[in-house]
C-alpha cells in the first residue's frame, strides 16, 4: 500500500468543500508544486487547465495564487481535456501542468492531476516531493520575483491540429456519420472539430456543459443516450469520452458497447498485421482474460500492469513498448502521445476500420470476451486484501475450482474504502458463484 498522504492512483480527488478539495489546500498544493517543480536560475512556468466542473473556477484561482507565491508563472488553459495539457505542456517547455478535474465523477468531486515537463504522468519520487513541501510552512518569495499568469487563447486550435497530427495526411472520414459524445466536459469545443475537419459527418450529444451536468448521464461511463442517439440517426458508430476527456468508450452502428479492452485488441491486431506494433501490449490486472487469449493467439506479446494508466505506462517504457490501456477506454500509444488521449485513441481505431475495409463489428469479432464479474466491498478502512490468511485461503480455493480458464482478482481501490473482488472464467454460473463467496469473506474479513 502507498504511503502517500494525498495522491491517490491518479492524483489527488474527492468531494468540494471536503479536505483536501478546499480552496485553502489548494494555496498551499500550489505553492508546494512551484517548489517542487522550479529550477533554479531560470524563468519557471507551469500550465494550468480544466474541465467544465464549476468549482474549478476557485480551485484554479487557488493554485494560481500558490505558484505565484513561490515565484512561478502560470498560464491558463481555461477548459481542455487532460491529455491537451500534457501536449501544451511539452510544446510551451513548461516546468509542470496542472490539470484541475475529477474525470469520470459527478460535479461534486474535483481532483488535480500533475504532468511533468515530458508531459507524462509523475512518479512517486515527485510526488512525495510536493508532500514533502505540503509540510512546510509557506512563505512567499521577494515581491520582486513573485510569478504572474497569463491566458493562452489558442490554446484549442493548437490541440486540435495535434489531434489530426497523429493519423497520416491521407486519412479521412469522409462517408462515415459518427455520433461523439462529449460528457458535458473538456472535450466539448475540441473533439467536434477534429473529426469533422477530417471529414466526418458529425453529430455531438453531451456539449453543453452548464457545471454541474458534467458526466451526468452522458459520457463514457453512460453510454445508454449515445447508443439511442446512434440508433435514431442511423450512424455508423458513437464515441464516447470522459469528463476530461482521456477515456474512450465505442458503440457500433447497432448499438452494441465495444469497450477499451476491445479497443485495444482492434488498434494492436491492425498494427501487428501492417507491421507497425513494435512490440507487444500492455493491459492491467483487470484486463478481460480474452484479450490475453487472443493476441496470444496472433503472436502478440502480452503482460499485465498494476491498474492505472501511470503504470502500463511505466511497463511500456520498460519494454519499450507503444501500445497498452485499460477497459476503461484509458488507452496510451506512446508513438503517439504521451499520455491516455480519448480523441487520439478513437483516431486510432477510425484509421484501422479504414485500413482494413471492415466495420467496428466486424473488427470487434475477432476478440472473444469471457465472462467476467466484480463485486466491490465497501469497508470501514483500506486495506490489502493479500495480507489477510482467511481471504488468502478462500483465494486459493477460488483459483482450484476455476483452474487454468479462470482467473481472480482481489485489490484495494486506489481512491475509496473499497476492496474490488474480480473473477473471470469460461461459465458464467461457475464465476458468479465464487464472486460471490469470495467478497463474502472478505466483507466478513473487514469487520
Amino acid at each position: 500500500m502507498s504511503d502517500r498522504k494525498y495522491f491517490g492512483t491518479d492524483g489527488i480527488r474527492g468531494r468540494v468543500g471536503e479536505f483536501p478539495i478546499t480552496p485553502e489546500f489548494m494555496l498551499r498544493l500550489g505553492w508546494a508544486a512551484g517548489q517542487a517543480f522550479k529550477k533554479d536560475g531560470q524563468r519557471n512556468s507551469v500550465l494550468i487547465g480544466k474541465d467544465t466542473r464549476l468549482s474549478g473556477y476557485m480551485f484554479e484561482s487557488a493554485l494560481e495564487a500558490g505558484l505565484a507565491a513561490a515565484g512561478v508563472d502560470v498560464k491558463l488553459l481555461g477548459p481542455m481535456p487532460t491529455p491537451a495539457i500534457a501536449y501544451l505542456t511539452r510544446t510551451f517547455r513548461a516546468s509542470a501542468g496542472i490539470v484541475i478535474s475529477a474525470s469520470h465523477n459527478p460535479h461534486h468531486d474535483n481532483g488535480i492531476k500533475f504532468f511533468s515537463s515530458a508531459g507524462t504522468k509523475l512518479d512517486d519520487a515527485l510526488e512525495a516531493e510536493i508532500e514533502r513541501w505540503l509540510d512546510r510552512p509557506l512563505e512567499v518569495c521577494e515581491p520582486s520575483e513573485l510569478g504572474k499568469a497569463s491566458r493562452v487563447d489558442d490554446a484549442p486550435g493548437r490541440y486540435v491540429e495535434f489531434c489530426k497530427s497523429t493519423v497520416p495526411n491521407e486519412f479521412t472520414m469522409d462517408g462515415l456519420h459518427v455520433v461523439l459524445d462529449c460528457a458535458h466536459g473538456a472535450t466539448y469545443h475540441v473533439a467536434p472539430k477534429v473529426f469533422r475537419e477530417l471529414g466526418a459527418k458529425v453529430s455531438v450529444i453531451g456539449a453543453d456543459p452548464d457545471g454541474l451536468n458534467i458526466n451526468l448521464n452522458v459520457g463514457s461511463t453512460h453510454l445508454d443516450a449515445l447508443k439511442a442517439a446512434v440508433l435514431e440517426k442511423g450512424a455508423d458508430m458513437g464515441i464516447a469520452f470522459d469528463g476530461d476527456g482521456d477515456r474512450v468508450l465505442m458503440v457500433d452502428r447497432d448499438g452494441s458497447e465495444v469497450d477499451g479492452d476491445e479497443l485495444l485488441y482492434i488498434i494492436a491486431s491492425q498494427r501487428n498485421a501492417e507491421g507497425r506494433l513494435k512490440g507487444g501490449v500492455v493491459g492491467t490486472l483487470m484486463t478481460n482474460l480474452g484479450v490475453e487469449l487472443a493476441l496470444k493467439d496472433a503472436g502478440i506479446d502480452f503482460e499485465r500492469a498494476k491498474v492505472g494508466d501511470r503504470y502500463v505506462m511505466e511497463r511500456l517504457v520498460a519494454n519499450d513498448w507503444v501500445l497498452g490501456g485499460e477497459g476503461s477506454g484509458h488507452m496510451v500509444i506512446r508513438d503517439c502521445t504521451t499520455t491516455g488521449d480519448g480523441i487520439v485513441s478513437a483516431l486510432q481505431v477510425l484509421l484501422a476500420i479504414r485500413k482494413s475495409g471492415k466495420t467496428l463489428a466486424e473488427l470487434r469479432q475477432g476478440m472473444t470476451k469471457l465472462p467476467q464479474k466484480m463485486i466491490n466491498v465497501r469497508v470501514a478502512e483500506r486495506f490489502d486484501p493479500l495480507s489477510r490468511d482467511d481471504i488468502l485461503a478462500a483465494l486459493r480455493q477460488a483459483e482450484t475450482e476455476l483452474g487454468e480458464a479462470g482467473r481472480v482478482l482481489l485489490r484495494a481501490s486506489g481512491t475509496e474504502p473499497l476492496i474490488r473482488v474480480m473473477v473471470e472464467g469460461r461459465v458464467e454460473a461457475d464465476i458468479v458463484r465464487v464472486v460471490e463467496e469470495l467478497a463474502g469473506v472478505v466483507e466478513q474479513s473487514s469487520r
